[in-house]
């Protein structure tokens, strides 16, 4: 019984952790902005940072709309298997958020972008 009461403990604290953790549209810009636009940038951390964040938010999106399916609900967005996403094309629609939303996750920025681009009507 103690054993899960502190699985539990770490789970809720992992949880925590990864929500506060979740970068902005603003703080996605802001690092992108400061990576130099030549060949050496794949090679810095930050890039490798973004391009993590940008990945995992576009999985979870996924894996929301899985969910959705399965549970027989309609899904928010129906991306197809392959969706090609240029560094051009995600600065692009993170600079197109207005100034007073960039406070939001870039996992929602991307939901929105992904519901909009392929809606599921």
């Amino acid at each position: 019984m103690k054993t899960r009461s502190i699985a539990a403990g770490v789970l809720a604290l992992s949880l925590f952790a990864g929500a506060a953790s979740a970068m902005t549209v603003q703080e996605f810009l802001t690092t992108a902005n400061a990576i130099p636009q030549n060949p050496t940038a794949l090679l810095r951390s930050d890039t490798r940072r973004l391009m993590a964040e940008f990945r995992t938010a576009v999985h979870t999106v996924r894996a929301e709309q899985t969910q959705a399916k399965a549970a027989g609900r309609q899904p928010a967005t129906c991306m197809p298997d392959k969706v090609g996403f240029s560094p051009n094309a995600i600065l692009g629609h993170f600079n197109a958020v207005p100034q007073s939303r960039r406070n939001i996750s870039v996992t929602q920025a991307v939901r929105e972008w992904m519901a909009h681009d392929y809606p599921c009507a």
